[in-house]
This record gives structure tokens, C-alpha cells and sequence, in this order.
């Protein structure tokens, strides 16, 4: 069964969320989640998908102005997607995908899109097999902005 998420899910949301992005903290986890319950924000949504067992998937999805390959200013996007490994290639990821697309529609989307590492080859797969097309791929650059606070050129006025 695919739903929204609810409080008492917190604790099984962020052992997942923890196991697909192992670089964040819990604590950040936690924060996130915290968040998510009191935002009240439309454009986001999480879904779960519950067995008898407990909580064995969930997706994170929002709303994003702009996606690569997408045409429209208003796309649904699959932010997050994870299935317990014991629940994996049964259906379960394909069920919360479909949820997530009636979610995007049902938010006035006329596409969905999502992203996953170059490197992540099982989930290139798992996406092209539900569908979505390879749009584009990039490398991305970050780079630290240094010293200016202390220039008075990027000094905010009053």
C-alpha cells in the first residue's frame, strides 16, 4: 500500500533516508524531516509504501520550477527513492513511482522527472525501465566564495 507519510513514520523515514544519502547526518535527517511535517508546503510531498512488516520505501517529490529535458515551468520531480534491499525488483519501487506521477498530476504537472549519480548504473536501469528518459548529463562544479564578507565591495548596506 503506497500513502502519505505520516508522524509515526518518522523514526522507519529516517533509517531509509539515512541509507540512501549516508553522507548526511542524522541529525540533518532528523532536521529535514522535522521540516517536512511543519512546512504545510503543497509544492512537496513524501510517500511510503507500508506492508505488513512496517515501512519498506518511500519517495520524496516536489515541485520544481525547471528540469533538464523538461519543457514546462511547473515539473514533479522524484527528489528522493528508496526500497528496502529485502523488498527490491517486487514491484514496490514501480508502485511508489505510479503514486508519485498521480501526486505530480494531481499538482497540475505535465511532466516528471528525476536524476540519480552517473556512477549509480542500478538506478539508471530502474528508471529507464519505469519510463523516463536519459535528458542530459552533467558534471557540476561548487566553489567556495572566500573573504567577501570582508570585502567592502559585497559589504551589505544597511
Amino acid at each position: 500500500m503506497i500513502r502519505p507519510v505520516t508522524r509515526a513514520d518518522a523514526g522507519a523515514w529516517q533509517a531509509m533516508r539515512q541509507a540512501l544519502w549516508p553522507e548526511t547526518t542524522g541529525e540533518e535527517h532528523a532536521t529535514d524531516i522535522t521540516r517536512y511535517f511543519w512546512s504545510g508546503d503543497d509544492d512537496a510531498a513524501c510517500l511510503v509504501a507500508d506492508s505488513p512488516d512496517g515501512i519498506i520505501g518511500f519517495v520524496e517529490l516536489s515541485i520544481r520550477p525547471y528540469a533538464e529535458g523538461c519543457v514546462t515551468e511547473r515539473v514533479g520531480y522524484l527528489d528522493g527513492w528508496y526500497v528496502a534491499p529485502a523488498w527490491r525488483r517486487r514491484g514496490v519501487g514501480r508502485a511508489l513511482v505510479t503514486a508519485s506521477e498521480a501526486w505530480a498530476r494531481r499538482q497540475g504537472c505535465r511532466e516528471f522527472a528525476s536524476d540519480t549519480p552517473l556512477d549509480n548504473i542500478t538506478s539508471q536501469a530502474a528508471h529507464q525501465a519505469l519510463g523516463f528518459v536519459e535528458a542530459e548529463r552533467i558534471t557540476c562544479y561548487c566553489k567556495p566564495l572566500v573573504g567577501l564578507a570582508a570585502d567592502p565591495a559585497h559589504t551589505p548596506s544597511p
